[in-house]
């Protein structure tokens, strides 16, 4: 792969270390991202609760739903979309682009180019 098809994108893992059911946390800059492979497609949403700053990568990640539970308050989101799914939070979790290229999957927070 080129420079230049890299750049901007962050290495999160190889596809071998993020199995169907799984999710792992990687950083773009400042930015946590959490990485899920459900049910073997990848996805990549921003590592924190729209409700309270707190961490989704502690809670848990249904892999029959698609849901991550931020375990602070108990809000659910939806991974592929980063759609809220009950109360107490209700805005999305900002959701990053996804690429597997050479076994490896690769994301990036582009809300700033």
């Amino acid at each position: 792969m080129s420079a230049e098809a890299i750049r901007n994108w962050v290495c999160v893992c190889a596809t071998a270390e993020l199995l169907p059911g799984e999710k792992i946390v990687a950083w773009d800059g400042d930015t946590p991202i959490l990485g899920f492979n459900y049910d073997g497609e990848y996805y990549a949403l921003e590592d924190h609760c729209t409700h309270e700053d707190y961490e989704l990568s502690s809670g848990k990640f249904d892999a029959q739903g698609g849901t991550i539970e931020c375990i602070y308050h108990g809000s659910k989101f939806n991974v592929r979309d980063g759609q809220a799914l009950n109360p107490p939070a209700y805005l999305p979790v900002p959701v990053f682009p996804v690429k597997v290229e050479d076994g490896s999957v690769f994301t990036r927070d582009d809300r700033w180019d």
